[in-house]
């Protein structure tokens, strides 16, 4: 066969597409509809890598964090700014801020700025604006009282959704080495080593990138394949003029091309119109602009090329099995049994990939990615080839029930495959999801560490600096706070044997009794009293030795005594009085059983106040709306320059979570695609039956007996397809949690979850096909023209 002719086949089946009246055109809409969401899906895929490489670039760009850093200390000069870190959180959202006084006239811009804000103003990002101009954000108007002088620039931003502002600075030059703000020459970023790539993450992003476009290359794959009972009445007419069997196959598979094509215009359109919409959603607590998502060439090429190239391979390979004849197409007689070793041998290949790597772990390498990749790939699309044999196998014993019951199964019987190929996008999606849903729970100990904070003594934590305000007059300022229920205050720092270089410290915490009884067991207290621990408390057998040392009456102590690489401190002398009661530790709101010198306000020197670093620990009433705000904006009337901490019993790894909300994300996008494809799959088959349910009708059908009987038609291969398709996770999650020599514990929950959400979809798509479904059951239908 000469490629001209297969050219002329493809090119007569492109014009049946398109000048083949109403119904051509409704398949090849249906079809380039379907095919245009997998597209744009993909489009978006491939512009995800560009989106977080602009993300780091412009988070790398602004990059101004070297506080404390001795390698990189700059002088003064007509190039030097004086920054301060005064980021701060409004209803869990981050926003992120600085404090800025240039030092000359050729001090660093931030990116996206067009001048430096006065003292008093402010420029804040679009987003920050909204909110506070909006009735919600009243609270953060309090803390953030400046004028807007205007706003950031795109460049100067990571998301469109971001919260960020620059304001004018004030005395920042007193908060320098270690106060808080530093002073630079150019933002970006300083001399960062790269981090360590962590195998397990790896395996992580690539499993997340397999599993995500699984469905998507599934639903194209179906997509291309609407309408397939009315083509092959058309071709059947093809072959009465003369055409022969293979010629009519090539035919099918240019209608099926020109879907294709169509679909990559659609799939641009859906794509482009996305990326608009993505400026204006945030997710997860993501957001970008829509100048990041650029697809890059090369994939995008690619995805022109592959995807009419799989349409036409999927149509030939369809229809290998189906006899076209003249009269009509022999599928409607009982088709020929699936056969099931070589569907078997697709998991089993996938399995033969993976198991090599069993047992890896993170210290044994990285993860072979192509076995990775195949192997995964393998076993989900061994889901897409056991299902249709599985729907055969059960269906073709099911037997007998209701009106219903017997129409949805007879038709199931008659296209068991059309069933299946609407439910394998979902079984696919699931299985990927249990598998990864597996991984995650297995890994995220790894992950995750206990930051050992007592969130039943505090569940918000203050530094209040010794020159900033009087411990005392915070603390009150935040007991006539809103919500917060009781505070605790100490004043910690630490003394040493010697004025410089001390080769023994202990700790020294400053309250008065009421306070320290909360964290120590003391015989007796009054103000003026000074004790000591060594750090033994319940269930605690480690003691400090250094204390009893320095706790000697009569000997000389120093409170923050200094250090040659760091010559400025206090040294203030503390000679150690006669008669030092023992206190017994209990645990701190930081979870330690904290040892050292304790005293209570009236014995601490005077001269030793400014060497101590006064702690401030809330209680707070949750039942109070905004109480964390609350407590915000009083901490911004004690100091501008210090951030309230949140405290949270649990710490997630900031990489781990960044790939977990990715999943999230992706998983979002593939389900509405799940969702929007199942639709219209649903849609063009109603559309196929259209005369058949007029008839059925015609002759006294009930209306609810075809609704329930579509319902049931949905339900059974749904069912089957999340039966396989739990098998297939769990067997996958088991074999990625072996690789990474991890426990296998099955995520039941999660199991549950997926299979749940899965379902779900499928309700959805057929609620919404029902009034489709009730507009085509009328008589009127059967008349023909």
């Amino acid at each position: 066969m000469s490629v001209r002719q297969w050219w002329r086949d493809l090119a007569m089946g492109i014009r049946f597409a398109f000048a083949g009246g109403r119904e051509g055109w409704i398949r090849a809409l249906l079809t380039a509809v379907g095919v245009g969401l997998g597209v744009a899906l993909l489009l978006l895929t491939t512009a995800l890598p560009n989106a977080l490489a602009v993300r780091h670039d412009r988070e790398a760009a602004r990059n101004d964090l070297n506080y404390g850093d001795t390698d990189t200390k700059v002088p003064r000069s007509d190039h030097s700014l004086l920054v301060a870190q005064v980021d701060t959180t409004f209803r869990d959202k981050d926003v992120r801020g600085r404090d800025l006084t240039p030092e000359g006239p050729r001090a660093p811009l931030p990116p996206g700025l067009e001048k430096f804000p006065a003292q008093g103003e402010m420029v804040v990002s679009p987003a920050l604006k909204k909110v506070l101009e909006s009735d919600s954000g009243r609270l953060l108007r309090e803390r953030l009282p400046q004028r807007i002088a205007g706003t950031i620039g795109e460049s100067g931003l990571i998301g469109s959704a971001e919260l960020a502002f620059y304001r004018g600075g004030v005395g920042l030059a007193e908060h320098l080495d270690g106060g808080g703000a530093a002073r630079i020459e150019r933002f970006g970023e300083l001399n960062q080593t790269p981090e360590r790539s962590d195998p397990v993450l790896i395996l992580l992003i690539l499993v997340v990138f397999v599993v995500l476009l699984m469905p998507v290359a599934v639903f194209i794959a179906a997509a291309v394949r609407f309408g397939g009972e009315r083509r092959d009445r058309r071709l059947a007419a093809l072959r009465l003029v003369g055409s022969d069997s293979r010629s009519t196959r090539r035919i099918a598979a240019g209608e099926a091309l020109a879907g294709a094509v169509l679909g990559l215009f659609f799939g641009a359109g859906f794509f482009l119109i996305g990326r608009q919409a993505a400026g204006t959603v945030e997710v997860f607590d993501i957001s970008v602009f829509p100048s990041y998502l650029n697809p890059s060439p090369a994939l995008a090429l690619l995805i022109g090329l592959a995807v009419p190239a799989a349409a036409v391979l999927v149509t030939l390979f369809a229809l290998r099995r189906v006899v076209i004849e003249p009269l009509g197409v022999v599928r409607t007689a009982k088709p020929a049994r699936r056969r099931l070793w070589w569907r078997l041998l697709l998991p089993l290949g996938g399995l033969g990939m993976l198991v090599p790597m069993m047992g890896q772990g993170r210290d044994s390498g990285d993860f072979n990615q192509y076995l990775v990749i195949g192997g995964v790939m393998l076993l989900l699309v061994g889901v897409t080839a056991l299902l249709p044999w599985i729907v055969e196998a059960v269906v073709g014993r099911l037997g007998r029930g209701g009106v219903a019951w017997q129409l949805a199964v007879r038709r199931l019987q008659l296209s068991s495959g059309s069933a299946a190929r609407m439910v394998n996008g979902i079984a696919v999606a699931v299985a990927g999801a249990i598998a990864l849903q597996m991984l995650f729970a297995g890994v995220e100990k790894d992950y995750t560490k206990n930051t050992g904070y007592d969130v039943t003594q505090a569940e918000m934590q203050m530094t209040v600096p010794a020159a900033t305000m009087p411990l005392d007059r915070a603390a009150e300022k935040f007991r006539r706070t809103d919500g917060v229920r009781q505070v605790s205050a100490y004043s910690e720092g630490y003394v040493g044997e010697r004025r410089k270089n001390p080769d023994l410290t202990v700790e020294v915490t400053v309250g008065d009794c009421a306070s320290l009884r909360k964290v120590f067991r003391l015989p007796s207290c009054q103000d003026g009293d000074v004790f000591t621990s060594d750090g033994g408390g319940p269930g605690s057998d480690q003691r400090d030795t250094t204390t009893p040392k320095l706790a000697k009456a009569g000997r000389t102590l120093y409170f923050d005594p200094s250090w040659d690489d760091d010559p400025k401190s206090v040294e203030a002398p503390w000679v150690v009085p006669p008669g030092v009661k023992r206190a017994r530790s209990l645990p701190y709101p930081t979870g330690e059983l904290r040892s050292g010198f304790l005293f209570t306000p009236k014995a601490l020197p005077a001269a030793a106040a400014p060497a101590l670093t006064g702690q401030l620990y809330l209680q707070l009433d949750e039942s109070v709306p905004d109480v964390q705000d609350l407590v915000r904006n009083t901490a911004a009337t004690i100091d501008p320059l210090t951030t309230p901490s949140v405290w949270q019993s649990v710490e997630r790894s900031d990489r781990y979570t960044a790939i977990r909300t990715g999943l999230f994300v992706g998983a979002a996008c593939v389900l509405a695609l799940i969702g929007a494809s199942l639709l219209v799959s649903q849609l063009e088959q109603l559309r196929e039956r259209k005369r058949l349910l007029s008839a059925l009708v015609a002759f006294g059908t009930r209306r609810r007996t075809l609704s329930l009987s579509v319902l049931w038609q949905t339900a059974i291969p749904i069912a089957l397809g999340l039966l396989l398709a739990s098998t297939v996770g769990l067997t996958l999650g088991t074999v990625l949690l072996r690789m990474t020599n991890t426990t296998v514990r099955v995520d039941w929950p999660s199991v549950l979850s997926m299979t749940g959400v899965g379902a779900a979809v499928v309700l959805v798509v057929t609620l919404f096909s029902l009034p489709p479904l009730l507009r085509l059951m009328r008589p009127d239908g059967l008349r023909t023209e």
